[in-house]
């Protein structure tokens, strides 16, 4: 594969070009004999000037590589991330060089942005991994994959590596993992279980939210594919929804993964998630029953949207191995279950 010298400014790492390289981009030959580099992290370092043949500075990515020369790329340390370390307590389910799941708590965001810059999964697991972090792009930051909202609850796996975040890309972009969320909704879906394939788009009422695309071949939306069971479902709703369960247990496996997807979807079902502020109906939650004063008012209380990622599932991405997580639901999901269960 090659030489690698550490050296005090950095990283060297040394090839010599076989003889049949053929006609491909140097970038291109280079990401493949270094595999824990991704091509871009590549045409960057070569952009910056840190790539040489026999001595001389290739400027082009495009270059083509010539058999029996000696090609060396210098990598600097990684530059210190943005973000600042936080010593935040996590619910760490799996850790090893490579990859870090962990179960999420409400109100978390998964990065910093305008309005949560502070207390996030990036900041931390930058003081979690400290050192360990070997860089993504250069930069010493954990590597995020896959996000769940501020308010989800569950399980969540961040890359600790160029390599690492570039397995785990390629499985999230196939959509070859598995992944199984628990949603407590008001109402429930007409149907019991059904597959959703649709088209989502930003809604143009509310650009925050998304929305099923009434005539896909015309929209420039993401497909979306959600395949649902209902659990179980809880008593019976009054007023204008009188004939249907007050609420429901809905288990959700997702075959892609939008911005939005499960609370988009269920909401299109007319059964959004108790507590969701932007997906949830603005009217009252209405239910029937001897305990039905205290089950609404538990409904009218909870404070995030009921979904907590439950499974997660893959193959890691560089040893292979099959890995599989469960959480269970939180306590604050578990009580309201409590409460509707005697509706």
């Amino acid at each position: 594969m090659g030489e690698q010298d550490r050296q005090d400014d950095g990283e060297i790492r040394e090839t010599v070009a076989p003889a049949g390289v053929g006609d491909e981009r140097v970038d291109v030959w280079l990401a493949r004999v270094w595999p824990d580099l991704s091509r871009a992290r590549i045409q960057g370092l070569i952009g910056a000037g840190k790539l040489s043949a026999d001595g001389a500075v290739v400027r082009q990515a495009k270059d083509k590589p010539r058999a029996g020369v000696r090609y060396a790329l210098a990598m600097p340390p990684p530059l210190p991330a943005a973000p600042l370390p936080e010593a935040i307590p996590l619910n760490v389910v799996f850790e090893d060089e490579h990859l870090l799941v962990i179960d999420k708590p409400a109100g978390m965001a998964m990065h910093p942005a305008p309005g949560s810059m502070r207390g996030t999964v990036v900041n931390a697991v930058l003081a979690h991994c400290g050192a360990s972090l070997s860089g993504i792009g250069g930069v010493a930051r954990p590597g995020i994959v896959h996000r769940i909202d501020k308010d989800t609850t569950g399980l969540v796996v961040v890359a600790k590596s160029d390599a690492a975040h570039n397995g785990l890309a390629a499985l999230f972009a196939k959509h070859d993992l598995e992944r199984v969320y628990y949603a407590i909704t008001r109402g429930a879906p007409k149907e019991r279980a059904a597959r959703i394939d649709n088209v989502l788009v930003r809604s143009s009422e509310d650009r925050r939210k998304y929305v099923v695309a009434r005539d896909p071949a015309t929209t420039a939306g993401k497909r979306a594919i959600t395949q649902y069971w209902t659990i179980e479902t809880f008593g019976q709703a009054a007023g204008a929804s009188a004939g249907r369960p007050a609420a429901a247990l809905i288990e959700c496996r997702l075959f892609t993964g939008r911005t939005h997807q499960i609370r988009a979807h269920l909401a299109h079902l007319a059964a959004p998630l108790v507590g969701d502020p932007l997906y949830g109906k603005q009217r009252a939650f209405k239910a029937q029953g001897p305990h039905a004063e205290e089950a609404v008012a538990a409904v009218g209380a909870f404070s995030r949207q009921a979904l907590h990622a439950a499974v997660l599932g893959f193959r890691h991405p560089l040893t292979g191995k099959e890995l599989r997580f469960e959480s269970p639901l939180p306590a604050d999901m578990q009580h309201l279950l409590e409460l509707l269960r005697r509706l």
